[in-house]
């Protein structure tokens, strides 16, 4: 791997090619925050996609398309001089080491646990008035409920073994069925709400990540349909053509692949 001098050099490597390219690029010279915002968000997936599929090259490649962006937005931030990119790096690592009493301080842990409780009361001590300002406002839902959930977690709000979410995760399903049977439409979607919710919750307590294992089910998904239309179209056939038994003898065959 690359000593701490090559790091450097790569890391002021890029930012004078950010300080070119913002003074003569006239696509890069024209771009503001609010218009990268969105390019950032779908860079961010792509290095998702990349980590799900363990293609490490791939991680690699989106790591630094994902550093690109951070180095434009502090240089876009330099020349309102509102931060630069000493800032940013010197504020994260202020953040790192006032987080990390246990490490740069006299604070004692003994697990994990206790490292996420005293991160939460110590955000609260720093003048955030809930544990929950942390959560992005624009997350994707099943994202924001995994992070309430691991934020109100880390000031013990929270269920004391898988067995207690598991019984709370039927008793919704059982509220569900309830409301389903009644076919109000407002209640049932509140009550499928409550289930995933509940779903999620139990994802942690398996460590589970919920969002990982949903877009892996994706994906086998995604695999598996695309080998049942490859092997349609060789009987010459459309799926709307085929019966379900049909279908399912292929789906039974790209589930063995």
């Amino acid at each position: 791997m690359n000593s701490r001098e090559s790091q450097l050099k790569a890391i002021d490597r890029l930012l004078t090619i950010m300080d070119e390219l913002r003074e003569k690029c006239p696509w890069d010279k024209k771009q503001t925050l609010e218009s990268l915002r969105h390019l950032t968000i779908e860079e961010t997936y792509e290095l998702g996609d990349a980590i799900l599929d363990n293609d490490l090259e791939e991680v690699r490649k989106e790591l630094g398309d994902l550093l690109l962006h951070i180095v434009f937005y502090a240089k876009i931030g330099s020349e309102t001089n509102h931060f630069d990119i000493a800032d940013v790096a010197n504020g994260i690592c202020d953040k790192l080491i006032n987080r990390h009493p246990h490490i740069y301080g006299d604070v004692k842990v003994s697990n994990e646990e206790e490292v996420k409780q005293n991160w939460e009361n110590l955000k609260l001590k720093e003048g955030k008035k809930s544990v929950l300002e942390g959560v992005p406002k624009s997350l994707p839902a099943l994202v924001k409920a995994s992070r309430i959930q691991d934020k109100v977690a880390g000031v013990g709000f929270d269920w004391e073994e898988p067995r207690q979410v598991f019984e709370k995760l039927q008793e919704e399903l059982g509220e569900l069925q309830e409301e389903i049977n009644k076919a109000e439409h407002d209640k049932i979607e509140a009550e499928f709400g409550d289930v995933m919710f509940s779903m999620i919750n139990y994802a942690r307590f398996l460590k589970v990540n919920p969002e990982d294992a949903l877009e892996r089910t994706n994906k086998k998904f995604i695999k598996r349909f695309q080998y049942l239309e490859k092997k349609s179209k060789e009987l010459g056939k459309s799926l709307k053509e085929m019966t379900l038994a049909e279908m399912n003898v292929f789906w039974e065959e790209a589930k063995k692949i």
